[in-house]
C-alpha cells in the first residue's frame, strides 16, 4: 500500500450540499430557504415564538424548585447487605463502612455518599457507617442491637461551624 493509494471506506464521507451555486445546482438563488421571512435569514432563533402572542411558557405559573447540582448517592438496600454478609463479603461484627461497601460489590461506586433504603423487614446487630439511611432501616438496626452512624450530618456539621 502506498500514500497516493489510500481512500476512505467506501460510503463513509459524504458530500456536501454547496448551495447558491446557481439555478442548475438545485439549491441555487433562495438556497432551499424559500422567499423571505425570519426563516430565511441566516442567525435567527424564533423557538418559543408565537407570532407576537405570550408565549405559553410564560402564560403558565411557575411551580416548585429544582436544585442545580443536586447530591447523587449510591443506594443499597439493607436486605442486600445482610445478604452479603451470610455469604461471607462482609464482615458483620466490624464495622460497615462505605468503603467496604464498595469492595464487596454492593454499589458500584461510592458517588457523593452511600444511601442505605428499607423495607426493614429482618436487621442484624451491626454497625453502619453510611452517609444516609432510612428512619425504617435506622430503627430496625438499632431495634436487634446495632447502630448506624450517618456521616453527611457530621460533614454537614463541621461545614457550618
Amino acid at each position: 500500500m502506498r500514500l497516493n493509494e489510500l481512500a476512505p471506506a467506501p460510503g463513509s464521507r459524504k458530500k456536501v450540499r454547496r448551495v447558491g451555486r446557481g439555478i442548475g445546482s438545485g439549491k441555487g438563488k433562495t438556497c432551499g430557504r424559500g422567499h423571505k421571512g425570519a426563516k430565511a435569514r441566516a442567525g435567527t432563533a424564533i423557538k418559543g415564538f408565537e407570532g407576537g402572542q405570550m408565549p405559553i411558557y410564560r402564560r403558565l405559573p411557575k411551580r416548585g424548585f429544582r436544585l442545580h447540582m443536586p447530591k447523587r448517592f449510591a443506594e443499597v438496600r439493607l436486605s442486600r447487605i445482610l445478604e452479603l454478609i451470610e455469604q461471607g463479603r462482609l464482615d458483620g461484627k466490624k464495622p460497615i463502612d462505605e468503603e467496604a461497601l464498595v469492595n464487596a460489590g454492593a454499589v458500584r461506586r461510592r458517588k457523593q455518599g452511600i444511601r442505605v433504603l428499607g423495607p426493614a423487614d429482618k436487621a442484624a446487630a451491626i454497625t453502619l457507617k453510611v452517609s444516609h439511611a432510612t428512619a425504617s432501616v435506622v430503627a430496625a438496626i438499632e431495634k436487634a442491637g446495632g447502630k448506624v452512624e450517618l456521616t453527611a450530618k457530621k460533614e454537614q456539621a463541621s461545614a457550618e461551624a
